[in-house]
């Protein structure tokens, strides 16, 4: 069974925001469960269901979808509550975030690492008390001129942008399917060679 968490802030305020991206994937992924999420003690949306299929036409694995109810610098305790609650240890969480040092649009897969000055991350690691997770990075790169990194992911993208967000979205949800069905490993090999 995987987690597999989407990073964003909650409101309305938030929801088409750069920085919701991990949520707006999860939105794609819950589409293609035909679920919908409900509120979970732990402080999350969840949706608990089966991803994917795998060979011989068999029902894809258990994936519990997370949206954490609380604002991105404290998305770790609903995180780790869940991981309790679930049984689920840090080597299935998947956690699905925005990336400043990736060109927008661009999708990577990593396990480990540092946070990059991610705040939902650090509060993750902080809260599980490791950094050696999975990580779906949507790349929403870097802010033009002098504009300030925070601003940048608190903005929503532009209109003209809305088309191939679509793409990179249904993107981003085939590349958590495929984690969660071949592995983190074979699913860097196809997915990290893309632009």
């Amino acid at each position: 069974m995987w987690l597999v968490v989407g990073l964003g802030n909650p409101g309305r305020t938030y929801e088409g925001n750069r920085h919701n991206v991990g949520v707006m994937v999860l939105d794609v992924l819950a589409s293609r469960m035909a679920g919908s999420f409900t509120q979970h003690k732990a402080r999350a949306a969840v949706l608990d269901g089966r991803l994917g299929t795998l060979p011989g036409g068999i029902p894809g694995p258990r994936v519990i979808l997370a949206r954490p109810a609380t604002y991105m610098n404290t998305s770790g305790g609903p995180v780790a509550a869940l991981m309790q609650f679930y049984d689920v240890d840090a080597e299935h969480l998947l956690v699905v975030h925005d990336e400043l040092d990736i060109p927008e649009h661009q999708l990577r897969l990593k396990r480990g690492g540092g946070e990059g000055g991610h705040n939902g991350l650090r509060s993750i690691s902080s809260s599980i008390g490791t950094r050696d997770y999975a990580r779906l990075r949507v790349g929403v790169g870097r802010p033009p001129g002098r504009q300030d990194p925070a601003d940048h992911v608190l903005s929503d993208f532009p209109s003209a942008q809305r088309e191939e967000l679509g793409v990179t979205l249904q993107l981003a949800a085939d590349a958590v399917g495929d984690v969660v069905t071949q592995g983190l490993l074979p699913s860097q090999n196809t997915w990290n060679t893309k632009d």
